[in-house]
């Protein structure tokens, strides 16, 4: 099997995998500022560093994988000063108190990851949890000549640090030229930046900030870019393995990390930096902003989409589809959320657990000699790990495991001989399907509650004999009551040689 290769979006290239520590990974990625529900594009993020999470750990690493909430510091349009900030904004007009509000939308954050079947991460630190850290940090970059002071904020000294290191601009692309010249709003400050370029790690705070602390500088907050430096250094040291999050992220709050690690470490502080492309909506970049045409905004919510209750699609789609949906494009590339591709996931997602369920169920027959089939199924088994080694590419892992799946559904229907099968390759087919169904892709059987072993497999199976039983009474009617009461909650018995099976339609 090859070793994993990672697309460093630094180097701009597929790198070998090689971790600081032998056997240990440090993976940070940057989690939500909680001042409004999480959006299904920050899910698709989540969900891709779920499945990093997941193959890391079943590749044999003990990951620490630390995911930040940001509760304080992350201002209004992303600016880095001279304007409030979203939490507080949100707490004033909703009249809470901040952390009234921040608690509502974690726990909200919380709930829909966890219907997401995503894995906790193993540290989550809030922003506000860590101030002296974020102190210390401002006190470092200051003593070792990249910051200043103005009026009780410190600016992170951007020309400075490009003279001496020369590294701002490269994780992003941005020319050095370009940096001096630039003239965004989040970039500018008003009257006390030096340069234009230059952005704030303290801001003092003024009437309009519920959330403050004193500082050797002012009572003020932190710049939002530094809390993740902060974080990432006293979790995972002063360099790590992994940095993940957004693509929108990369500037300038990625860069602006890089810069402050490097102001008060003096070196790089992230070895592979990955990045996750954004979900389309349609065809179109989500917003909640209304078209001025229609009215209408080109967004929906995860809840909106599990539970039906929109007017964009034309039914409600569980969770599980939405994450299989999201396996089904690589993290680098745009997902366009649309009906169809819903449905066409909606199938894929049944027929792949169809399968899985008939093959965990087969016995080996204990005869014959393997052949040709056998090889070609521990080759397939094979094709699958080289895919998911080559930068976690699930869209490709995925479609040989459905080549796998049309060989089980084969296998059971008797078009392949199993005498060509060696019982070792069976055992490891099994063994394929479950690591990577529910140990590596994370999906689950939505009705069985899991790995299907919950208890409402065993009821089914009660029902599956009852009907049997009235069936070799010639009770035709308590049978066939049975079957349609099934088939009125979508589900569907389907009778073989092998016996009585069913499925969630």
């Amino acid at each position: 099997m090859s070793d994993l290769k990672i697309y460093n979006s630094l180097s701009r290239e597929k790198e070998s995998f090689t971790p600081l520590h032998e056997g240990h990974v440090g993976m940070y990625v940057c989690g939500p500022t909680v001042y409004s529900d999480v959006h299904l594009g920050n899910c698709r993020t989540f969900v891709s560093f779920d499945i990093v999470y997941r193959y890391l750990q079943h590749l044999g690493y003990k990951v620490r994988y630390v995911r930040n909430i940001t509760d304080v510091g992350h201002l209004e349009g992303d600016q880095d000063s001279d304007a409030e900030d979203k939490i507080s904004k949100k707490a004033r007009l909703e009249q809470l108190e901040p952390m009234e509000l921040v608690q509502r939308y974690t726990r909200g954050f919380h709930h829909i990851l966890g219907i997401l079947n995503t894995l906790s991460p193993s540290i989550e630190p809030t922003a506000t949890g860590h101030i002296v850290e974020q102190i210390q940090m401002v006190q470092q970059i200051l003593d070792n000549g990249y910051a200043y002071i103005k009026n009780g904020s410190v600016y992170f000294d951007t020309p400075r640090f490009i003279k001496d290191h020369g590294v701002y601009g490269k994780l992003s692309g941005k020319q050095v030229e370009d940096l001096f010249t630039e003239t965004r709003d989040d970039l500018k400050n008003q009257d006390e930046k030096n340069h234009p370029s230059d952005f704030a790690i303290w801001i003092k705070a003024d009437e309009r900030h519920l959330m403050r602390w004193p500082s050797p500088w002012s009572v003020g907050f932190p710049g939002w870019h530094l809390e993740c430096s902060a974080m990432s250094t006293k979790y995972l040291g002063k360099q790590f393995d992994i940095h993940g999050g957004g693509m929108d992220l990369q500037f300038p709050h990625h860069e602006n990390e890089i810069a402050q690690n490097y102001g008060a470490c003096g070196c790089m502080p992230v070895r592979y930096w990955m990045h996750g492309n954004m979900l389309l909506l349609n065809g179109r970049k989500m917003s909640k902003t209304p078209d001025p045409v229609t009215g209408k905004s080109n967004s929906i919510g995860p809840m909106e989409l599990f539970t039906g209750q929109n007017e964009i699609f034309t039914k409600a789609y569980s969770p599980m589809v939405v994450r299989f949906f999201m396996l089904q494009s690589h993290y680098r590339s745009t997902l366009d959320l649309t009906d169809d591709a819903l449905l066409a996931a909606e199938k894929g997602f049944r027929r792949l657990m169809e399968a899985n369920k008939a093959l965990q169920a087969m016995p080996h027959p204990g005869k014959g000699q393997p052949g040709a089939l056998d090889k070609e199924l521990n080759a397939l088994i094979g094709q699958i790990h080289e895919e998911m080694n080559d930068d976690f590419n699930t869209p490709k892992a995925l479609a040989v495991l459905f080549e796998l799946v049309s060989k089980v559904n084969s296998l059971k229907d008797g078009h392949l001989p199993f005498d060509q099968v060696a019982e070792e390759t069976l055992a490891k087919l099994k063994t394929t399907f479950h690591d990577f169904i529910y140990d590596i892709f994370g999906l689950k059987d939505e009705l069985e509650g899991g790995q299907g072993n919950g208890a409402l497999e065993g009821l089914m199976q009660l029902i599956i004999d009852i009907r049997q039983s009235a069936r070799a009474n010639k009770d035709w009617a308590t049978s066939d009551k049975i079957r349609d009461a099934l088939k009125a909650l979508d589900i569907v018995l389907k009778d073989s040689k092998e016996g009585t099976s069913w499925v969630k339609q």
